[in-house]
Protein backbone atom coordinates (compact mmCIF):
# COMPACT_ATOMS: atom_id res chain seq x y z
CA UNK A 1 0.00 0.00 0.00
CA UNK A 2 1.37 3.54 -0.40
CA UNK A 3 0.83 5.86 1.95
CA UNK A 4 -2.35 7.56 0.36
CA UNK A 5 -4.27 4.70 0.83
CA UNK A 6 -3.42 4.00 3.91
CA UNK A 7 -4.19 7.22 5.30
CA UNK A 8 -7.45 7.08 3.87
CA UNK A 9 -7.70 4.01 5.58
CA UNK A 10 -6.83 5.35 9.18
CA UNK A 11 -9.31 8.39 8.41
CA UNK A 12 -12.14 5.51 7.74
CA UNK A 13 -11.75 4.24 11.46
CA UNK A 14 -9.19 1.13 10.37
CA UNK A 15 -6.32 0.93 12.89
CA UNK A 16 -2.78 0.84 11.47
CA UNK A 17 -2.84 -2.96 13.28
CA UNK A 18 -5.78 -3.90 11.02
CA UNK A 19 -3.89 -3.01 7.69
CA UNK A 20 -1.62 -5.66 5.28
CA UNK A 21 1.10 -3.91 5.91
CA UNK A 22 5.05 -5.52 5.40
CA UNK A 23 6.69 -4.75 9.35
CA UNK A 24 10.33 -4.82 10.56
CA UNK A 25 11.81 -3.42 13.50
CA UNK A 26 14.66 -1.13 14.69
CA UNK A 27 16.37 -1.69 17.95
CA UNK A 28 19.79 0.11 19.67
CA UNK A 29 21.61 0.42 23.03
CA UNK A 30 24.12 2.81 23.05
CA UNK A 31 26.50 0.77 25.41
CA UNK A 32 27.88 -2.64 25.57
CA UNK A 33 27.48 -3.35 29.00
CA UNK A 34 25.94 -6.55 29.92
CA UNK A 35 22.59 -5.03 31.40
CA UNK A 36 22.18 -2.97 28.01
CA UNK A 37 22.65 -6.00 25.91
CA UNK A 38 19.58 -7.61 27.91
CA UNK A 39 17.95 -4.76 27.25
CA UNK A 40 18.28 -5.02 23.60
CA UNK A 41 17.41 -9.18 23.94
CA UNK A 42 14.33 -8.06 25.80
CA UNK A 43 13.17 -5.25 22.44
CA UNK A 44 14.07 -7.82 19.77
CA UNK A 45 11.97 -10.76 21.71
CA UNK A 46 9.21 -7.95 21.84
CA UNK A 47 8.96 -6.68 18.54
CA UNK A 48 9.25 -10.03 17.24
CA UNK A 49 6.15 -11.47 19.30
CA UNK A 50 4.61 -7.99 18.68
CA UNK A 51 4.63 -7.93 15.00
CA UNK A 52 4.05 -12.00 14.35
CA UNK A 53 0.74 -11.06 16.59
CA UNK A 54 -1.26 -9.53 13.72
CA UNK A 55 -3.25 -11.22 11.52
CA UNK A 56 -2.51 -8.77 8.37
CA UNK A 57 0.73 -7.71 8.92
CA UNK A 58 4.45 -9.79 7.73
CA UNK A 59 7.18 -9.76 9.64
CA UNK A 60 10.23 -8.68 8.28
CA UNK A 61 13.43 -9.59 10.01
CA UNK A 62 14.59 -6.17 12.22
CA UNK A 63 17.86 -4.28 11.99
CA UNK A 64 19.88 -4.19 15.14
CA UNK A 65 22.67 -1.91 15.94
CA UNK A 66 24.54 -2.59 19.07
CA UNK A 67 26.64 -0.02 21.70
CA UNK A 68 26.34 2.81 19.26
CA UNK A 69 25.79 6.39 20.47
CA UNK A 70 22.28 8.09 19.01
CA UNK A 71 23.97 11.17 18.21
CA UNK A 72 24.60 10.49 15.08
CA UNK A 73 23.50 7.92 12.35
CA UNK A 74 27.24 8.13 10.52
CA UNK A 75 28.44 4.97 12.28
CA UNK A 76 25.19 2.81 12.47
CA UNK A 77 25.41 0.24 9.99
CA UNK A 78 22.28 -1.46 10.33
CA UNK A 79 20.30 1.85 10.62
CA UNK A 80 21.82 3.00 6.93
CA UNK A 81 21.24 -0.79 6.07
CA UNK A 82 17.44 -0.52 6.95
CA UNK A 83 17.21 2.77 5.08
CA UNK A 84 18.08 1.52 2.05
CA UNK A 85 16.25 -1.56 2.12
CA UNK A 86 13.22 0.84 2.57
CA UNK A 87 14.07 2.57 -0.48
CA UNK A 88 14.66 -0.36 -2.14
CA UNK A 89 11.14 -1.52 -0.84
CA UNK A 90 11.72 -4.53 1.21
CA UNK A 91 9.01 -3.13 3.82
CA UNK A 92 6.01 -0.78 4.18
CA UNK A 93 6.42 -0.33 8.06
CA UNK A 94 9.30 -0.01 11.21
CA UNK A 95 8.19 0.24 14.64
CA UNK A 96 10.93 1.32 17.09
CA UNK A 97 10.91 2.08 20.45
CA UNK A 98 11.24 6.01 21.06
CA UNK A 99 12.55 8.63 18.98
CA UNK A 100 15.75 8.87 20.90
CA UNK A 101 16.57 5.20 19.03
CA UNK A 102 16.17 6.46 15.64
CA UNK A 103 18.12 9.45 16.57
CA UNK A 104 18.85 12.28 18.97
CA UNK A 105 19.70 15.09 16.32
CA UNK A 106 16.36 16.68 15.37
CA UNK A 107 17.64 17.27 11.94
CA UNK A 108 18.80 13.21 11.46
CA UNK A 109 15.20 12.30 12.76
CA UNK A 110 13.25 14.34 10.32
CA UNK A 111 15.46 13.87 7.45
CA UNK A 112 15.39 10.18 7.68
CA UNK A 113 11.09 10.11 8.64
CA UNK A 114 10.74 12.13 5.67
CA UNK A 115 12.87 10.22 3.24
CA UNK A 116 10.83 7.05 4.21
CA UNK A 117 7.71 8.83 3.77
CA UNK A 118 8.99 10.19 0.30
CA UNK A 119 9.26 5.93 -0.23
CA UNK A 120 5.75 4.62 1.18
CA UNK A 121 7.47 3.41 4.47
CA UNK A 122 5.85 5.15 7.64
CA UNK A 123 7.68 4.44 11.32
CA UNK A 124 6.19 3.97 14.66
CA UNK A 125 7.84 5.56 17.39
CA UNK A 126 6.10 3.53 20.19
CA UNK A 127 6.82 5.27 23.65
CA UNK A 128 6.30 8.49 22.23
CA UNK A 129 2.56 7.56 20.36
CA UNK A 130 3.70 9.08 17.23
CA UNK A 131 3.22 7.33 13.52
CA UNK A 132 4.52 9.10 10.51
CA UNK A 133 1.50 7.82 8.48
CA UNK A 134 -0.81 10.42 10.00
CA UNK A 135 -1.18 13.48 8.60
CA UNK A 136 0.09 15.33 12.05
CA UNK A 137 2.55 13.65 13.25
CA UNK A 138 5.36 15.50 11.75
CA UNK A 139 4.48 18.48 13.81
CA UNK A 140 4.62 15.86 17.04
CA UNK A 141 8.19 14.54 15.83
CA UNK A 142 9.81 18.16 16.13
CA UNK A 143 8.88 19.09 19.59
CA UNK A 144 9.80 15.33 20.60
CA UNK A 145 12.76 15.31 18.70
CA UNK A 146 13.72 18.31 20.23
CA UNK A 147 13.62 16.97 23.18
CA UNK A 148 15.83 14.38 23.04
CA UNK A 149 18.24 16.26 21.29
CA UNK A 150 17.95 18.92 24.55
CA UNK A 151 18.40 15.92 26.55
CA UNK A 152 22.23 15.50 24.68
CA UNK A 153 22.97 18.92 25.45
CA UNK A 154 21.76 18.45 28.93
CA UNK A 155 24.35 14.97 29.17
CA UNK A 156 26.75 16.92 27.83
CA UNK A 157 26.93 19.38 30.52
CA UNK A 158 26.24 17.14 32.71
CA UNK A 159 29.81 15.11 32.34
CA UNK A 160 31.64 18.68 32.43
CA UNK A 161 30.48 19.19 35.91
CA UNK A 162 30.97 15.50 36.88
CA UNK A 163 34.42 16.22 35.02
CA UNK A 164 34.85 19.46 37.22
CA UNK A 165 33.81 18.19 40.66
CA UNK A 166 36.03 15.31 40.25
CA UNK A 167 39.15 17.29 39.28
CA UNK A 168 38.64 19.44 42.58
CA UNK A 169 37.75 15.94 44.61
CA UNK A 170 41.68 15.05 43.69
CA UNK A 171 40.52 12.59 40.90
CA UNK A 172 43.27 12.46 37.96
CA UNK A 173 41.22 12.22 34.57
CA UNK A 174 42.01 11.38 31.13
CA UNK A 175 44.68 8.88 30.10
CA UNK A 176 45.01 5.95 32.32
CA UNK A 177 48.29 4.56 30.87
CA UNK A 178 50.78 7.48 31.07
CA UNK A 179 54.25 6.64 30.86
CA UNK A 180 56.11 6.50 34.20
CA UNK A 181 52.43 6.30 36.39
CA UNK A 182 50.42 3.45 37.49
CA UNK A 183 46.41 4.81 37.68
CA UNK A 184 44.04 3.51 39.40
CA UNK A 185 40.79 4.52 40.71
CA UNK A 186 41.47 7.95 39.42
CA UNK A 187 44.42 7.92 41.28
CA UNK A 188 48.23 7.89 40.20
CA UNK A 189 51.20 6.56 41.76
CA UNK A 190 54.78 6.53 40.05
CA UNK A 191 55.96 3.15 38.30
CA UNK A 192 59.71 3.80 39.70
CA UNK A 193 60.62 1.76 36.68
CA UNK A 194 59.04 3.57 33.74
CA UNK A 195 59.96 6.84 35.98
CA UNK A 196 63.81 6.03 35.16
CA UNK A 197 63.41 6.51 31.57
CA UNK A 198 60.87 9.80 31.80
CA UNK A 199 63.81 11.22 33.65
CA UNK A 200 66.53 10.25 30.84
CA UNK A 201 64.42 11.32 28.48
CA UNK A 202 64.91 14.93 30.16
CA UNK A 203 68.49 14.79 31.07
CA UNK A 204 69.30 14.40 27.80
CA UNK A 205 67.03 16.61 25.99
CA UNK A 206 67.80 19.74 28.60
CA UNK A 207 71.30 18.97 29.83
CA UNK A 208 72.75 16.99 27.05
CA UNK A 209 71.24 19.07 24.01
CA UNK A 210 70.20 16.16 22.09
CA UNK A 211 67.47 15.72 19.67
CA UNK A 212 64.70 13.82 19.80
CA UNK A 213 65.61 10.92 17.14
CA UNK A 214 68.97 10.80 18.98
CA UNK A 215 67.04 10.14 22.33
CA UNK A 216 65.27 7.49 20.67
CA UNK A 217 68.39 5.98 19.73
CA UNK A 218 70.13 5.91 22.34
CA UNK A 219 67.59 5.10 24.90
CA UNK A 220 67.44 1.47 22.55
CA UNK A 221 71.42 1.18 23.01
CA UNK A 222 70.86 1.60 26.57
CA UNK A 223 68.17 -0.90 26.82
CA UNK A 224 64.95 1.10 27.30
CA UNK A 225 62.29 -0.07 25.14
CA UNK A 226 58.55 0.74 24.73
CA UNK A 227 55.96 -1.42 26.48
CA UNK A 228 56.20 -3.87 23.13
CA UNK A 229 59.45 -3.80 23.04
CA UNK A 230 60.25 -1.38 20.56
CA UNK A 231 62.23 2.10 20.46
CA UNK A 232 60.71 4.72 21.88
CA UNK A 233 59.29 6.97 18.26
CA UNK A 234 59.39 10.51 18.24
CA UNK A 235 55.39 11.08 19.08
CA UNK A 236 55.91 9.57 22.38
CA UNK A 237 59.33 11.48 23.58
CA UNK A 238 57.50 14.65 22.31
CA UNK A 239 54.47 13.82 24.35
CA UNK A 240 56.54 13.32 27.32
CA UNK A 241 59.03 16.24 26.95
CA UNK A 242 55.47 18.45 26.56
CA UNK A 243 53.64 17.18 29.22
CA UNK A 244 53.28 19.13 32.38
CA UNK A 245 52.00 16.33 35.06
CA UNK A 246 55.33 15.26 34.82
CA UNK A 247 56.39 18.02 36.80
CA UNK A 248 53.47 17.58 39.19
CA UNK A 249 51.22 20.02 37.60
CA UNK A 250 47.11 19.78 36.17
CA UNK A 251 46.81 20.52 32.56
CA UNK A 252 42.95 20.95 30.76
CA UNK A 253 41.59 22.36 28.51
CA UNK A 254 43.77 22.15 25.53
CA UNK A 255 40.85 21.06 23.12
CA UNK A 256 37.16 22.66 23.02
CA UNK A 257 33.72 20.56 21.66
CA UNK A 258 32.45 22.98 19.58
CA UNK A 259 29.04 21.21 18.34
CA UNK A 260 27.92 18.30 21.04
CA UNK A 261 26.15 16.96 18.22
CA UNK A 262 29.27 15.95 15.65
CA UNK A 263 31.51 16.00 18.72
CA UNK A 264 34.16 18.11 16.97
CA UNK A 265 36.94 19.02 18.87
CA UNK A 266 39.25 22.19 18.12
CA UNK A 267 42.24 22.12 20.19
CA UNK A 268 43.17 25.74 21.47
CA UNK A 269 46.60 27.26 22.10
CA UNK A 270 48.77 27.14 24.77
CA UNK A 271 47.71 30.38 26.52
CA UNK A 272 44.06 29.06 26.87
CA UNK A 273 45.02 26.30 28.71
CA UNK A 274 44.41 25.32 32.53
CA UNK A 275 47.59 24.45 34.17
CA UNK A 276 48.53 24.73 37.64
CA UNK A 277 50.54 22.71 40.42
CA UNK A 278 48.23 19.98 41.49
CA UNK A 279 49.24 17.54 44.98
CA UNK A 280 47.41 15.14 43.55
CA UNK A 281 49.46 14.54 40.92
CA UNK A 282 52.91 13.40 41.98
CA UNK A 283 56.63 15.02 39.95
CA UNK A 284 59.11 12.80 38.19
CA UNK A 285 61.12 15.51 37.23
CA UNK A 286 61.56 19.30 38.69
CA UNK A 287 59.56 21.94 37.91
CA UNK A 288 63.33 23.83 36.66
CA UNK A 289 64.39 20.62 34.79
CA UNK A 290 60.96 20.86 32.72
CA UNK A 291 60.42 24.69 32.20
CA UNK A 292 64.21 24.57 30.68
CA UNK A 293 63.12 21.15 28.52
CA UNK A 294 60.17 22.91 26.97
CA UNK A 295 61.89 26.42 26.84
CA UNK A 296 64.37 24.64 24.26
CA UNK A 297 61.55 22.67 22.32
CA UNK A 298 59.73 26.00 21.96
CA UNK A 299 63.04 27.35 20.59
CA UNK A 300 63.82 24.62 18.58
CA UNK A 301 60.38 24.48 16.90
CA UNK A 302 60.34 28.27 16.13
CA UNK A 303 63.61 27.86 14.79
CA UNK A 304 62.12 25.36 12.12
CA UNK A 305 59.17 26.99 11.12
CA UNK A 306 61.22 29.88 10.09
CA UNK A 307 63.51 27.71 8.09
CA UNK A 308 60.46 25.23 6.97
CA UNK A 309 58.34 26.53 4.22
CA UNK A 310 56.64 24.03 1.94
CA UNK A 311 59.04 22.75 -0.76
CA UNK A 312 62.03 25.38 0.29
CA UNK A 313 62.84 23.62 3.55
CA UNK A 314 63.99 20.48 1.30
CA UNK A 315 66.15 23.11 -1.00
CA UNK A 316 67.74 24.89 1.85
CA UNK A 317 71.01 22.71 1.22
CA UNK A 318 72.15 21.22 -2.44
CA UNK A 319 71.85 17.86 -1.53
CA UNK A 320 68.78 18.06 0.60
CA UNK A 321 66.32 15.00 -0.94
CA UNK A 322 69.22 13.34 -3.43
CA UNK A 323 71.29 11.14 -1.88
CA UNK A 324 69.56 7.67 -2.22
CA UNK A 325 70.30 4.95 -0.08
CA UNK A 326 70.08 1.77 -2.54
CA UNK A 327 69.81 -0.65 0.16
CA UNK A 328 66.69 0.34 1.45
CA UNK A 329 65.38 2.99 -1.36
CA UNK A 330 65.12 5.77 1.48
CA UNK A 331 66.39 9.51 1.59
CA UNK A 332 69.94 10.68 3.07
CA UNK A 333 69.09 13.46 5.87
CA UNK A 334 70.97 16.16 6.80
CA UNK A 335 73.30 16.10 10.10
CA UNK A 336 76.11 18.85 11.21
CA UNK A 337 78.49 17.30 13.64
CA UNK A 338 80.41 19.51 16.20
CA UNK A 339 83.39 18.94 17.87
CA UNK A 340 85.87 20.19 19.05
CA UNK A 341 87.93 20.90 15.36
CA UNK A 342 84.29 22.88 14.14
CA UNK A 343 81.26 21.63 12.81
CA UNK A 344 81.05 18.93 10.04
CA UNK A 345 77.94 18.58 7.82
CA UNK A 346 76.99 14.92 7.08
CA UNK A 347 74.38 12.75 5.41
CA UNK A 348 73.17 9.50 6.89
CA UNK A 349 70.58 7.42 5.89
CA UNK A 350 66.84 7.52 7.15
CA UNK A 351 67.11 3.79 8.19
CA UNK A 352 70.13 4.70 10.08
CA UNK A 353 68.71 7.74 11.99
CA UNK A 354 65.67 5.53 12.95
CA UNK A 355 67.57 2.62 14.47
CA UNK A 356 71.80 3.06 13.97
CA UNK A 357 73.89 0.58 12.44
CA UNK A 358 71.27 -2.65 13.17
CA UNK A 359 69.06 -0.30 10.60
CA UNK A 360 71.29 0.47 7.61
CA UNK A 361 75.22 -0.30 7.41
CA UNK A 362 75.69 2.42 4.86
CA UNK A 363 78.73 5.12 5.07
CA UNK A 364 77.91 8.87 6.04
CA UNK A 365 78.67 11.12 3.40
CA UNK A 366 80.49 13.99 4.19
CA UNK A 367 79.31 17.46 2.04
CA UNK A 368 82.67 18.13 1.51
CA UNK A 369 83.71 14.98 -0.15
CA UNK A 370 80.62 15.25 -2.33
CA UNK A 371 81.39 19.05 -3.06
CA UNK A 372 84.67 17.63 -4.51
CA UNK A 373 83.24 14.73 -6.59
CA UNK A 374 80.77 17.51 -8.43
CA UNK A 375 83.55 19.90 -8.77
CA UNK A 376 85.71 17.36 -10.63
CA UNK A 377 82.57 16.53 -12.43
CA UNK A 378 81.88 19.82 -13.62
CA UNK A 379 85.73 20.36 -14.52
CA UNK A 380 85.66 17.53 -16.88
CA UNK A 381 81.79 18.69 -18.47
CA UNK A 382 82.90 21.93 -18.46
CA UNK A 383 86.49 21.33 -20.87
CA UNK A 384 86.50 24.77 -22.84
CA UNK A 385 86.09 27.03 -20.03
CA UNK A 386 87.58 29.90 -21.84
CA UNK A 387 84.44 29.50 -23.77
CA UNK A 388 82.03 29.45 -21.36
CA UNK A 389 83.28 32.93 -20.08
CA UNK A 390 83.21 34.07 -23.85
CA UNK A 391 79.68 33.68 -23.84
CA UNK A 392 78.74 34.81 -20.65
CA UNK A 393 80.61 38.27 -21.09
CA UNK A 394 79.31 37.95 -24.56
CA UNK A 395 75.44 37.79 -23.52
CA UNK A 396 76.40 40.84 -20.74
CA UNK A 397 78.12 42.99 -23.35
CA UNK A 398 74.55 42.78 -25.13
CA UNK A 399 72.13 43.55 -22.80
CA UNK A 400 70.46 46.60 -23.36
CA UNK A 401 69.92 49.40 -21.09
CA UNK A 402 66.09 48.59 -20.29
CA UNK A 403 65.48 52.27 -18.54
CA UNK A 404 66.54 55.75 -19.17
CA UNK A 405 66.74 56.92 -15.52
CA UNK A 406 67.75 60.38 -16.96
CA UNK A 407 64.22 61.19 -18.08
CA UNK A 408 62.61 59.65 -14.91
CA UNK A 409 65.17 62.02 -12.51
CA UNK A 410 64.15 65.12 -14.48
CA UNK A 411 60.07 64.87 -14.31
CA UNK A 412 60.65 64.21 -10.01
CA UNK A 413 62.49 67.57 -9.84
CA UNK A 414 59.95 69.29 -12.09
CA UNK A 415 57.77 67.63 -9.87
CA UNK A 416 59.45 68.78 -7.04
CA UNK A 417 59.59 72.42 -8.30
CA UNK A 418 55.75 72.30 -8.49
CA UNK A 419 55.57 71.78 -5.06
CA UNK A 420 57.96 74.28 -3.99
CA UNK A 421 55.65 77.04 -5.90
CA UNK A 422 52.43 75.84 -4.37
CA UNK A 423 54.30 76.52 -0.82
CA UNK A 424 55.37 79.47 -1.80
CA UNK A 425 51.44 80.66 -3.06
CA UNK A 426 50.64 79.06 0.18
CA UNK A 427 52.71 81.02 2.41
CA UNK A 428 51.50 84.42 0.61
CA UNK A 429 48.19 83.38 1.12
CA UNK A 430 48.67 82.85 4.63
CA UNK A 431 50.31 86.68 5.25
CA UNK A 432 46.75 87.88 3.03
CA UNK A 433 44.82 86.64 5.05
CA UNK A 434 43.06 84.18 2.95
CA UNK A 435 43.73 80.78 4.52
CA UNK A 436 43.83 80.45 8.60
CA UNK A 437 47.35 79.36 10.18
CA UNK A 438 45.58 76.35 11.22
CA UNK A 439 44.55 75.45 7.29
CA UNK A 440 48.31 76.94 6.67
CA UNK A 441 50.15 74.42 8.48
CA UNK A 442 47.62 71.48 7.31
CA UNK A 443 48.00 71.91 3.64
CA UNK A 444 52.25 73.04 4.07
CA UNK A 445 52.49 69.37 5.91
CA UNK A 446 50.90 67.67 3.20
CA UNK A 447 53.54 69.51 0.84
CA UNK A 448 56.28 68.63 2.71
CA UNK A 449 55.38 64.80 3.00
CA UNK A 450 55.17 64.85 -0.77
CA UNK A 451 58.57 66.50 -1.38
CA UNK A 452 60.30 64.20 0.97
CA UNK A 453 58.88 61.12 -0.82
CA UNK A 454 60.28 62.34 -4.45
CA UNK A 455 63.48 63.29 -2.79
CA UNK A 456 63.85 59.69 -1.46
CA UNK A 457 62.63 58.41 -5.15
CA UNK A 458 65.38 60.83 -7.22
CA UNK A 459 67.64 59.27 -4.67
CA UNK A 460 67.06 55.70 -5.56
CA UNK A 461 67.46 56.49 -9.16
CA UNK A 462 70.65 58.28 -8.89
CA UNK A 463 72.15 55.17 -7.43
CA UNK A 464 70.05 52.91 -9.81
CA UNK A 465 71.47 54.90 -12.60
CA UNK A 466 75.33 54.98 -11.23
CA UNK A 467 75.32 51.16 -11.38
CA UNK A 468 74.00 51.26 -14.52
CA UNK A 469 77.21 52.80 -15.58
CA UNK A 470 79.24 51.14 -14.03
CA UNK A 471 78.52 47.88 -15.76
CA UNK A 472 80.73 47.96 -18.51
CA UNK A 473 83.56 49.31 -16.07
CA UNK A 474 83.27 45.78 -13.90
CA UNK A 475 83.53 43.44 -17.09
CA UNK A 476 87.34 42.46 -16.38
CA UNK A 477 86.07 42.13 -12.86
CA UNK A 478 83.24 39.84 -13.69
CA UNK A 479 85.64 37.86 -16.36
CA UNK A 480 87.97 37.58 -13.10
CA UNK A 481 85.27 35.80 -10.93
CA UNK A 482 84.19 33.23 -13.40
CA UNK A 483 87.71 32.36 -14.19
CA UNK A 484 88.02 31.59 -10.34
CA UNK A 485 85.15 30.30 -9.66
CA UNK A 486 85.27 27.61 -12.31
CA UNK A 487 88.78 26.59 -11.05
CA UNK A 488 86.69 25.69 -7.83
CA UNK A 489 89.64 26.55 -5.66
CA UNK A 490 87.49 27.29 -3.31
CA UNK A 491 85.19 24.32 -3.98
CA UNK A 492 82.05 24.10 -6.43
CA UNK A 493 79.32 26.39 -5.41
CA UNK A 494 76.01 25.27 -4.29
CA UNK A 495 73.64 27.22 -7.07
CA UNK A 496 75.81 24.90 -9.49
CA UNK A 497 75.09 21.98 -7.67
CA UNK A 498 71.62 22.09 -7.26
CA UNK A 499 71.23 23.24 -11.43
CA UNK A 500 73.62 19.88 -12.73
CA UNK A 501 72.60 17.57 -9.96
CA UNK A 502 69.23 15.23 -10.14
CA UNK A 503 69.99 12.45 -7.48
CA UNK A 504 73.21 10.50 -6.21
CA UNK A 505 72.92 6.80 -5.35
CA UNK A 506 74.63 5.61 -2.39
CA UNK A 507 75.62 1.59 -3.78
CA UNK A 508 75.41 -1.89 -1.58
CA UNK A 509 78.71 -3.10 -0.45
CA UNK A 510 79.99 0.69 -0.09
CA UNK A 511 82.39 1.21 3.67
CA UNK A 512 83.34 3.73 5.41
CA UNK A 513 86.75 3.68 3.67
CA UNK A 514 85.75 2.77 0.15
CA UNK A 515 82.11 4.66 -1.24
CA UNK A 516 80.64 3.48 -4.21
CA UNK A 517 78.21 6.29 -5.67
CA UNK A 518 76.11 6.53 -8.94
CA UNK A 519 76.12 10.56 -9.54
CA UNK A 520 73.17 10.97 -11.96
CA UNK A 521 73.09 14.77 -13.57
CA UNK A 522 70.20 16.18 -15.48
CA UNK A 523 71.86 16.25 -18.81
CA UNK A 524 73.58 12.89 -19.97
CA UNK A 525 74.13 9.46 -18.02
CA UNK A 526 75.18 8.26 -14.70
CA UNK A 527 78.14 9.00 -13.54
CA UNK A 528 80.04 6.09 -11.55
CA UNK A 529 82.90 7.24 -8.88
CA UNK A 530 84.54 5.54 -6.23
CA UNK A 531 85.99 7.60 -3.09
CA UNK A 532 88.51 6.28 -1.48
CA UNK A 533 89.07 7.98 2.49
CA UNK A 534 92.43 6.13 3.28
CA UNK A 535 94.15 8.23 0.20
CA UNK A 536 91.37 10.68 0.29
CA UNK A 537 91.52 10.12 -3.74
CA UNK A 538 88.12 8.99 -6.26
CA UNK A 539 88.38 7.88 -9.73
CA UNK A 540 85.51 7.56 -12.18
CA UNK A 541 84.43 3.62 -13.78
CA UNK A 542 82.65 5.75 -16.29
CA UNK A 543 81.87 8.84 -17.25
Amino acid sequence: MDILEIRNELRKGRTIFELPLRVTFYARVSTDKDEQINSLGNQVQYYTELIRSKRDWIFVPGYIDEGISGTSTKKRDSFLRMIADAKAGCFDFIITKEISRFSRSTLDSIKYTQELLEHDVGVLFQNDNINTLDSDSEFRLVVMAGVAQDEVRKLSERLKFGFRQAIKNGHVLGNDRIWGYDKKDCVLTIDEEEAQVVRRIFDLYANRQMGIRRISRTLLDEGFTSRRGNAFNVLTIRNILCNPKYKGWYCANKSQTVDYRSKRKVFLDESEWVMYPDPSVPAIVSEELWDRANALYKQRSRQMKSHQSGAQFHDRYPYSGKIVCEAHGTRFHRQAIKSAKGTTETWQCREYRSRGRAGCTAPHLRTKELDRIMAEIFDRLAQDKQAIIGAVMSVLRAVPEERDYTQDIRRIEEDLAAIRAKKDRLLEMSIEGIVTMAEFKQRNDSFNRQAEALEEKRAALRMEAEKSRGTAARTEEIRAVLERELTFQNGIDPSLVTTILDHIVVKKGSTREEIHLDVHLRCGGPVRAVFDRRTASFRFISF
